[in-house]
C-alpha cells in the first residue's frame, strides 16, 4: 500500500521560497504520477501541479512561472519549489498519487487521485 508524506512547510515573507517534498513508502514512486493540491480554510481543496510518471509537467495558471515541481525517483521524492510566494498561496498543502498517467497528468479533480498525504502547512505572511 502506497503511503505519502509531506514535509518542507513552514512560514515565509511574501516574495519568500519554500521547497515541499512528497516522499513515498510501501511501493516505487515511477509507478505512479504525483500530483500536489492546496486548501485553505474555508475553500475547496484546489489543484497545484502534478508530474506524469514519464516526467511531463501541468500546472494551475494561479502558480505558473513561480512553482515547479520535479520528481527523484530514486529516492522515491516528488518536489514542489515554491518562489515569489503570496499570501493568497497560504494552504495546506497535500501530495497524491495516480496509478494512471504514463505521458500526462490531471490536476483537477481531485478525485483522479487515489492515495493522499496528510498534508503539510504553507504560511506566507508579513
Amino acid at each position: 500500500q502506497l503511503q505519502l508524506v509531506e514535509s518542507g512547510g513552514g512560514l515565509v515573507q511574501p516574495g519568500g521560497s519554500l521547497r515541499l517534498s512528497c516522499a513515498a513508502s510501501g511501493s516505487t514512486l515511477d509507478s505512479y504520477a504525483i500530483g500536489w493540491f492546496r486548501q485553505a480554510p474555508g475553500k475547496e481543496r484546489e489543484g497545484v501541479s502534478c508530474i506524469s510518471k514519464r516526467g511531463r509537467t501541468n500546472y494551475a495558471a494561479f502558480v505558473e512561472g513561480r512553482f515547479t515541481i520535479s520528481r527523484d525517483n530514486a529516492k522515491n521524492t516528488v518536489y514542489l519549489q515554491m518562489n515569489s510566494l503570496k499570501p493568497e498561496d497560504t494552504a495546506v498543502y497535500y501530495c497524491a498519487a495516480r496509478a494512471s498517467g504514463t505521458y500526462t497528468c490531471p490536476i483537477s479533480p481531485r478525485e483522479e487521485y487515489d492515495y493522499w498525504g496528510q498534508g503539510t502547512q504553507v504560511s506566507s505572511e508579513p
